[in-house]
């Protein structure tokens, strides 16, 4: 897709939103079933996802780690994004690869200790792109992912966050 085929399909998106600001806030689902053991899978739209335990936490390597899965999610929305924004300022990158990391203490969400962080302490996005932009032009691009990556600035600016649980009727 060029510059010309995403303006022209984001255009009418684009009107429909400023004209009718409460037509552009979209609810996301996502939910699972609670497995044998300790599991939970989870529907992704294309195939099932069978989460457990990280080996860390006793987990048997098995299953998909939730941390893992949201480092993924990271370089998914990231890599989208950073193709459309090149695309939008007709920057060409060729190929590329994107690599997400993050630091984690399992002390924290194993109750080892009270004052180690439950979640990720660092988490690190990095690009190697294929593509002669110079500098300028890559750091323009990196600036304007960050910024309209919904992972990027949802992990950056956490939204309010609640949780319920009830009974199930038999």
């Amino acid at each position: 897709m060029d510059r010309d085929q995403l303006r022209a399909i984001q255009a009418p998106i684009k009107e429909s939103y400023e004209a009718s600001p409460e037509s552009a806030v979209v609810t996301l689902e996502a939910s699972g079933s609670l497995g044998d053991g300790i599991s939970c899978s989870v529907q992704t739209g294309r195939a099932i996802a069978e989460a457990g335990l990280h080996p860390a936490s006793g987990g048997d390597g098995t299953l998909l780690c939730s941390g893992d899965m949201l480092l993924e999610a990271l370089v998914a929305c990231a890599g989208v994004t950073l193709r459309a924004v090149a695309t939008s300022i007709g920057i060409v990158v060729e190929s590329g690869r994107v690599h997400a990391e993050g630091d984690l203490d399992f002390r924290g969400t194993l109750a080892v200790d009270r004052e180690a962080p439950v979640g990720f302490r660092n988490i690190r996005l990095a690009f190697e792109l294929d593509t002669d932009a110079d500098q300028e032009q890559l750091d323009t691009l990196l600036k304007l992912t960050e910024r309209y990556c919904v992972v990027f600035q949802t992990l950056a600016s956490p939204p309010a966050l609640s949780a319920t649980a009830v009974a199930a009727v038999s």
